[in-house]
């Protein structure tokens, strides 16, 4: 017979478990999350044929995980405005806002960044097939 779970070991699954959940929830309900998804597997699919390398990977990982997670806090911060009040408040537009322009520029910082990675290599064949 296996050995009983200790309290904290419960607990550190069942925290797993919530969180698994949430990324569910945006997954499956939030259309700006799927597309972030989408556009992040279509780099990481550019940065394996272009074949970039390990420090390329990381800035290239680093930099879809602050889109996503730009995401899931504007996710969380418009569900807990709403759950607060349904009117329009100005600070529930100013929280909602600012996590909106977070996901902006996080989303922005991605595009400088995927220039910056693949821009040179696609240009190098770009030329190399007009040739």
């Amino acid at each position: 017979m296996a050995a009983p779970i200790d309290r904290s070991t419960r607990r550190l699954i069942a925290a797993f478990r919530y969180a698994f959940r949430g990324i569910g929830h945006l997954v499956h309900t939030q259309r700006n999350f799927q597309i972030h998804l989408l556009i992040g597997a279509i780099a990481v699919s550019l940065g394996v044929v272009l074949r970039i390398d390990r420090w390329e990977w990381l800035v290239l990982t680093l930099t879809i995980g602050l889109v996503l997670a730009a995401e899931g806090f504007n996710t969380a911060v418009e569900a807990v405005v709403d759950l607060v009040t349904r009117e329009h408040h100005p600070l529930a537009r100013i929280a909602k806002d600012v996590a909106a322009g977070t996901v902006l520029l996080c989303a922005i910082t991605a595009v400088v960044v995927g220039v910056l990675l693949f821009g040179p290599r696609l240009w190098k064949l770009l030329t190399l097939l007009m040739t």
